[in-house]
């Protein structure tokens, strides 16, 4: 008993605790029920999709949106290139191209003169207005014609006192030549006599040519318009001394009416020009704005340069205007426009039909099936929105003008116009057959009340 109680207690087997779960780790049934609620999700979002109420209209059917959607999605991108594509068409017609030369020029007075004085003096008064239009003849200035009119008196005396001193010699001579008649005179005094009046007759001519310097002097003192035109700025002020080096002149006058434009062309086509000027054919020339949009006006071919410019390789070319209203002025930047020839029942399209390929030119033509095919065209000449087509296209045939950029080969278009017309007669037909159709859905609803009244009657 003492020795069971002395027995030392046997050692206690104690179990360790278990580990605890790790942070944030999700019990495996709490991630399966996870899994399970996305995969419903999922399947009821398909669903949903599937369904699309919204799309539906009220008796059910989907809309034309939605099917069409549909079929994009089913379709993929292919789908939408076998879409009718929307452009615009233009039909091919005969007319007249003209053979247009553009180039650039600038107007060119047909005469441009400085205005200077032809002696020295004193401007006594300018006679004309900054800007103002004058004949040819009309005074301009007056330059003071004093000192000019003296000398113009002297002159008139000295020719006076000289044509008396001949007309005093002419008579000796006559006397003399009586005298040596009857042998009472030596012949060589009649010969010096005659000498005297050859020497007085010379005389007086210098004294007329000297008359007729101091008259034109005077003439030159009241300054005249060499041309008709228009004055600009006046360079001097009355009461200066003027003088004829003075480079600025007293103003510049500019002939406007008529004025010329000169521009360049490329020397190869001098040829059709040239056949032309050969003709006795007088080409017209017009002359467009900066912008070369607004005609300013309208003329003719006047003169070709005798040379061509080696540097550049074009050859200058003057067209004449009448200039009526002054649209042309001195010095103005111009588009000018040679008509050189035109061409009669020519191919005409719109330029933005014809586009550019690796090929060459072509253009899209409209198929009766309303599809197009590339059709390569030789273009002629092109005026503006006008192309002109050589070969490859006849008349009457319809191209594509604007959406080409969405087309190729064999695709099918559709075009705006015929499209709403299309559409407004479907619709009065879709009207039309929803009336009928109401009107059998009445009628059969009508038919069914009276069959029910009637199997309630036999019933009865």
């Amino acid at each position: 008993m003492d020795k069971e109680e002395k027995r030392p207690d046997s050692p206690r087997q104690d179990t360790p605790p278990a580990p605890a779960p790790a942070a944030g780790a999700t019990p495996r049934k709490s991630r399966g029920k996870l899994i399970a609620l996305a995969i419903v999700l999922v399947a009821a979002a398909i669903g949903l999709l599937r369904w699309q109420p919204w799309s539906k209209t009220p008796n059910g059917a989907a809309s034309p949106a939605a099917a069409s959607g549909g079929r994009m999605r089913h379709g993929g991108p292919g789908a939408m290139a076998n879409l009718p594509q929307p452009v615009s068409v233009a039909a091919a017609k005969a007319g007249d191209m003209p053979i247009v030369i553009t180039a650039l020029g600038t107007v060119t007075p047909l005469a441009a003169v400085t205005v200077r004085t032809q002696l020295s003096g004193t401007l006594q008064s300018v006679n004309f207005e900054e800007g103002q239009m004058v004949k040819k003849g009309d005074v301009l200035a007056q330059i003071d014609p004093r000192p000019y009119q003296i000398s113009l008196d002297n002159a008139e005396g000295q020719l006076a006192r000289d044509q008396a001193l001949l007309a005093t010699a002419r008579l000796d001579l006559k006397r003399y030549q009586t005298l040596l008649a009857q042998d009472s005179i030596a012949s060589q005094q009649v010969d010096t006599q005659a000498s005297l009046v050859k020497q007085y007759e010379g005389t007086v001519k210098s004294d007329q040519a000297n008359i007729d310097t101091y008259k034109l002097d005077l003439t030159y003192a009241r300054i005249t318009a060499p041309v008709s035109g228009r004055v600009g700025l006046r360079q001097v002020d009355p009461g200066n001394y003027v003088t004829p080096g003075d480079s600025n002149g007293i103003v510049v006058l500019t002939q406007l009416q008529p004025i010329s434009v000169i521009f360049t062309t490329s020397e190869d086509n001098l040829p059709a020009i040239l056949k032309q000027m050969r003709a006795g054919t007088k080409m017209s020339v017009s002359a467009y704005d900066r912008s070369n949009t607004t005609l300013l006006e309208s003329g003719f071919l006047q003169t070709i340069d005798n040379q061509i410019d080696t540097t550049t390789g074009t050859v200058k070319l003057r067209a004449s205007f009448t200039n009526g209203d002054g649209s042309l002025f001195p010095n103005q930047f111009v588009n000018a426009r040679l008509l050189v020839d035109t061409i009669h029942n020519a191919v005409i399209v719109p330029t933005s039909a014809v586009l550019n390929g690796s090929q060459g030119q072509y253009v899209y033509v409209v198929k009766p099936d309303s599809t197009v095919t590339v059709r390569l065209v030789k273009v002629g000449p092109v005026d503006a929105e006008r192309t002109s087509i050589t070969s490859g296209l006849a008349v009457g045939e319809r191209i594509v003008t604007d959406g080409s950029d969405r087309l190729r080969e064999g695709s099918k278009i559709t075009i705006p116009a015929e499209r709403a017309q299309h559409a407004s007669g479907a619709k009065g037909a879709s009207g039309a057959k929803a009336g009928a159709a109401s009107s059998a859905a009445g009628a059969s609803a009508a038919s069914g009340t009276h069959k029910g009244r009637r199997h309630g009657a036999e019933g009865q």
